[in-house]
């Protein structure tokens, strides 16, 4: 079982902590990643887009001209596709993109994206983030003294809600409740950044 130090938001060491093999030590399963990764940006499309058909453009209601003896081709409304401002053949209407991804996927997912990062040594465990009150200059400074560089990924206990004010206003930085943690975000993020509350399986 891999470990990996504890530090505090200065950057001192504080312990050290042991990572879940089963969480942080498996083979990353690329297939299931990618999979579970599409349904969550498919589940996100808000999916409001709409054409009109024939049957609901204005107008159209008068045949254009007389059926036979013209010739030209036979007509009986100018919001026919074919025609300028008529309907929409086959196109977009209002949908839902949901996937339905089973459970275990979502979860075998997430240990992947976690194992990936963890091989990479890129996630760091911090005591706990004793900010006295919210301060984005003080969430930068410990960002720093970490040693974290690019975007990373706060993991915060719902309670800690001056952690979640200090940091939301960073853009390198992403704060998310360790029941939200998903691969999608871990994907995106240069570094995961944990408590000892917010530790998957967290042995010390």
């Amino acid at each position: 079982m891999a470990t990996v130090d504890v530090r505090t938001r200065t950057g001192a060491a504080s312990g050290q902590a042991e990572l879940d093999d089963a969480v942080f030590g498996i083979t990353p399963n690329l297939a299931v990643l990618h999979q579970v990764v599409t349904a969550q940006l498919a589940a996100a499309r808000r999916g409001t887009h709409s054409t009109l058909t024939r049957a609901e453009v204005r107008g159209g209601g008068k045949k254009p001209w007389r059926q036979k003896g013209t010739g030209r081709a036979r007509h009986g409304s100018t919001r026919s596709p074919q025609w300028q401002g008529g309907g929409v053949a086959a196109g977009p209407k209002p949908r839902s993109y949901r996937q339905k991804t089973p459970k275990k996927m979502v979860q075998l997912a997430l240990r992947s994206a976690l194992s990936d990062r963890a091989s990479d040594g890129r996630v760091i465990v911090v005591d706990s983030w004793d900010f006295p009150a919210p301060k984005t200059r003080e969430a930068r400074a410990a960002l720093e003294a970490l040693g974290v560089e690019g975007r990373a990924l706060i993991v915060i206990d719902r309670d800690d809600d001056v952690a979640y004010l200090s940091f939301r206003n960073l853009s390198e930085a992403h704060p998310i409740l360790a029941a939200e943690l998903n691969a999608y975000d871990i994907l995106c993020s240069d570094w995961v950044v944990f408590t000892r509350a917010t530790l998957p399986g967290e042995q010390t």
